[in-house]
């Protein structure tokens, strides 16, 4: 890391952060959930639609060959910026289809439709994380209904952290999945991937890692972190709405049985039976995401010109100065208020005497944006005995000046509320 804090002067490439909300400029503290968007990204889905727009993979015209290019050319961008190779890139709606896509796929293969490396049997064991989002929970806890597995959690110590401890006893010869998100999506702690990727190997286990919150904020390398999959979702790296990806090694990927099926994925079809793709074709039924995955590749080549060590750095930075001004604020708890730990720009937090919407109306009327919420993730906020808290999530366009009006915000939600006086 750097010894100058890295800073952005990006705020002129995102249009919508020139607005003032009831008459107050936007300090938008949201992007865990959805990030906004730089004017390139917007620029390349609307000159693909104005310019070459035709459906993919399909005739033998001038745009749709110049649609495919582009396609592909995505496809390639995007991979290559994750740390894989253009094959091992499925594109999918986003995140949640991604991981629901592993899930049934291995039920495929449970039931005889693929190989039996991937079968599930009773009593065979899915591991998972208190800390997961929906998306990386529900998939599984149906996957374990319609197989008879057992589904079992990692669970987190009260700084916020995985208990590695409990994950190197739940882990064991019955283990055939394990799935872990990267980096928490209330708490902001980055998970030890290399332990628990460890732990699966010894149980030979499949990996399946969400992505979602790291690949917009740190280098990601999928190849070097050794999972055998990995989610992530477009529109929070800045990205379209309606893309995202399912990487996979090349191995797992050829082998695993395709969810959907229909068009774009097969070689023959008789009215008997079909034959498929290989991967990652043969995940990608029906009408692809084309302008989204071209606008995708445009955020990938912007952070990438920002240098994602440097995002790490910047995002660091003000993750620290809201962390300590949280601190300050009497009646505030921090959710995972971990020391010590490595963390992007993510903090939830509750505040005493007052209901997180409360806070979250008491907030926008003062022109900050967070998120208010179990930000889908319910287990792991009745971990900390709670049903709703306060997030606020940091991008590249972010300013120190923000943070500080942000806090002086929240500073101000007790006493208007008349708790603590």
């Amino acid at each position: 890391m750097s010894s100058t804090p890295t800073t952005f002067d990006v705020r002129a490439d995102f249009p919508i952060l020139s607005q003032t909300v009831h008459g107050t400029p936007l300090v938008y503290l949201d992007s865990g959930a959805t990030s906004q968007k730089p004017q390139v990204v917007l620029d390349a889905e609307v000159d693909f639609l104005t310019r070459a727009n035709s459906a993919v993979h399909r005739g033998a015209h001038t745009l749709a060959g110049e649609a495919t290019e582009l396609f592909e050319d995505a496809r390639a961008t995007v991979s290559g910026f994750l740390g894989a190779r253009p094959e091992q890139l499925v594109w999918t709606s986003g995140a949640t289809f991604a991981l629901n896509l592993v899930a049934y796929a291995i039920g495929n293969a449970t039931a005889g439709r693929g190989p039996s490396r991937f079968a599930l049997a009773p009593g065979d064991e899915i591991v998972v994380t208190e800390t997961e989002h929906h998306a990386n929970l529900i998939p599984w806890q149906e996957l374990a209904a319609r197989t008879g597995a057992v589904l079992r959690s990692i669970p987190v110590r009260d700084d916020g952290t995985l208990d590695t401890d409990a994950a190197a006893s739940l882990i064991g010869e019955r283990t055939r999945v394990v799935a872990f998100t990267h980096v928490s999506n209330v708490l902001g702690i980055v998970n030890p991937v290399a332990e628990l990727v460890a732990l699966a190997r010894t149980a030979g286990a499949l990996t399946v890692l969400d992505a979602c919150q790291s690949a917009p904020h740190l280098p990601f390398d999928f190849d070097a972190l050794g999972v055998d999959l990995a989610a992530f979702s477009g529109h929070k790296m800045l990205g379209p709405y309606g893309v995202g990806g399912l990487l996979g090694r090349s191995d797992v990927l050829d082998d695993l049985p395709p969810f959907l099926t229909g068009g774009s994925m097969v070689t023959t079809v008789t009215l008997d039976e079909a034959h498929f793709l290989a991967a990652p074709q043969k995940f990608e039924a029906g009408t692809q995401p084309v302008s989204q995955a071209i606008g995708l590749a445009a955020a990938a080549r912007y952070l990438e010109g920002l240098g994602m060590d440097a995002v790490h750095d910047r995002e660091r930075t003000l993750e620290r100065r809201m962390m300590a001004g949280l601190r300050e604020i009497e009646g505030v708890r921090i959710l995972g208020d971990a020391s010590g730990v490595e963390r992007v720009g993510i903090a939830s937090f509750d505040v005493e005497g007052v209901h997180a919407h409360d806070v979250g109306q008491f907030l926008d009327d003062r022109g900050v944006a967070v998120r208010v919420g179990h930000h889908c993730a319910k287990p792991l906020h009745a971990r900390f005995g709670l049903t709703a808290s306060v997030r606020a999530s940091t991008s590249v366009f972010t300013t120190d000046d923000e943070i500080d009006v942000f806090l002086d915000a929240l500073a101000g939600v007790r006493p208007f509320f008349g708790v603590g006086a």
